[in-house]
């Protein structure tokens, strides 16, 4: 009865308050609405609170909660909007657990600090089958209502041909995702390659491990007996990127241990033989500059566009044929390189080329032959008469791509750069001007030299600010995944919307 006279109300304010946090706490951490009737969760905040009559707020009164925070954060994304002179969306379709289809868009821009932003526009159920007119007309309707219809750039999808098909009805720039076309030459060039005996042999010791607790259970006795991380093997799967890469990894950094394993115990597995061992380790050489490549693609919080060129050219001398080379690797190197250079000739090549000039870290274009690099400054100069002044920068420093990852893109350049003497145009004054290192931010050198070249300032916004890939999509969609989940398929989605949106952005906040 003492502790029940002394104990205070929680006062109005603070019951406000903890209801926004735990609306908050929701759609963050992707809780399910009924976690409000949890009786364990109601104990705790009475003991915290000091309040042993403390109620939780009902269901109803978080969503509303819920729906109040999404409208004052769209508020701000909106005045961002406004701002903004230019912006790039990226696009992809999604199917929840219970078969509904959802279309994810997000957007990327840089802003007047030279600051990059990207995030969600949103999930947005779709009824209509994935015609190329539909798939436009949903862009369409996104642009329109978010009110940027005038200001989009380029859109990035996927190389389905519906999302091409669309990509060319609309009056946008179309951007196919590099990172789909890269691991696309993989699983290509897999097949002629001649590794599918060695590698179906390590998909069938990862399953035997990966379906047995007993069985990884005896392996991790051996890992830790051999002084090894007690890993889990990894399985691949064609369409997860860089998985067949993890797989192999795994198979050699564990092999004693899976030998040891397997020979305690009664099984049908077939191990790699030592000649299949020495193809699976040559073939991770290979495949190492294509994670570096599609991990270094996917960010964003840097310029990624502008790397494509220089990757794909990093790539190309990767996978230049030697004489010490088995045949399988140059039937595998030569496949690779086919499969590439056939679906780089459908990537946007002009606005990648226009992207590469205006980074100052590969200005000296020497991921393009010498023929092909005169028309992109005539291209640049046809886009600098035409442009309206930039805004002045407020000299904000910005995210910067890791450093190991951009040196790899040192290699593969066929000459030097020409040299050329300064005249007096925006154009050929930015030409002569020494490139940035490699590990420096293309944006911190924009924000310093606005003033000089401060036409091709909002030019560099509009084509620095585009993502070279969907990953941003794909990212949202594993989001989404921990929200619909079988106990919360019954979501409207009105509220699969909100908190997919509510969630990713208080996270990119944090």
């Amino acid at each position: 009865m003492l502790e029940c006279n002394r104990a205070k109300p929680v006062s109005t304010a603070l019951s406000a308050k903890l209801t926004n946090l735990l609306a908050q706490w929701i759609a963050t951490s992707c809780r399910p609405i009924s976690v409000v009737e949890n009786f364990g969760l109601e104990l705790v905040l009475q003991a915290a609170t000091g309040d042993p009559f403390y109620k939780l707020p009902a269901r109803r009164t978080i969503m509303r909660r819920i729906h109040d925070q999404h409208a004052e954060q769209k508020a701000a994304k909106n005045e961002k909007m406004v701002e903004a002179r230019c912006v790039a969306l990226t696009g992809d379709h999604w199917t929840s657990i219970n078969n509904d289809n959802y279309l994810g868009v997000t957007v990327h821009l840089i802003d007047a600090s030279w600051e990059i932003h990207s995030f969600t526009f949103g999930v947005m159920k779709t009824e209509q089958r994935h015609f190329a007119e539909a798939c436009a007309r949903q862009f369409l309707d996104v642009a329109n209502h978010w009110g940027i219809a005038d200001k989009i750039s380029t859109i990035g999808t996927d190389s389905a041909p519906n999302m091409v098909a669309a990509g060319r009805l609309l009056p946008f720039e179309h951007l196919p995702c590099v990172a789909h076309v890269v691991q696309r030459a993989i699983v290509m060039s897999l097949r002629e390659g001649g590794f599918d005996g060695a590698l179906a042999k390590c998909r069938k010791v990862v399953g035997h491990f990966k379906h047995s607790p007993a069985n990884l259970d005896e392996l991790n006795v051996q890992q830790a007996s051999l002084g090894q991380v007690q890993e889990p093997l990894v399985q691949d799967v064609p369409t997860r990127w860089n998985s067949t890469l993890e797989m192999i990894k795994r198979v050699m950094r564990n092999r004693d241990a899976l030998h040891t394993t397997l020979s305690q115990q009664k099984h049908n597995v077939a191990l790699p033989t030592n000649a299949e061992y020495e193809k699976l380790a040559k073939l991770e050489k290979l495949l190492e500059p294509c994670r570096y490549i599609t991990e270094l693609l996917g960010g964003d919080k840097y310029v990624s566009c502008s790397v494509v060129l220089p990757a794909l050219c990093h790539l190309q001398h990767a996978m230049k044929i030697s004489d010490d080379d088995p045949a399988y690797i140059v039937r595998f190197k030569a496949a690779f390189t086919m499969d590439l250079n056939q679906r780089s000739e459908k990537l946007n090549l002009e606005w990648l080329k226009v992207a590469t000039a205006l980074d100052p870290r590969f200005k000296d274009l020497k991921c393009l032959p010498r023929a092909e690099r005169e028309p992109v400054w005539a291209k640049l100069s046809e886009l600098v008469k035409g442009e309206e002044p930039a805004l002045q920068p407020l000299g904000e420093e910005n995210p910067e791509p890791p450093k190991k990852k951009t040196a790899l893109l040192l290699m593969g350049s066929d000459s030097e750069s020409d040299e050329e003497t300064p005249v007096d145009n925006t154009v050929e004054r930015y030409k002569v001007e020494p490139c940035a290192s490699l590990d420096q931010c293309p944006l911190k050198w924009w924000s310093e030299h606005t003033a000089v070249y401060g036409k091709m300032a909002h030019i560099a916004r509009k084509y620095l600010g585009t993502p070279a890939t969907t990953v941003p999509c794909e990212r949202l969609f594993s989001l989404a995944g921990h929200i619909v989940q079988k106990r919360r398929s019954s979501l409207s989605p009105e509220n699969v919307n909100k908190l997919v949106c509510l969630s990713e952005w208080w996270k990119k906040e944090k």
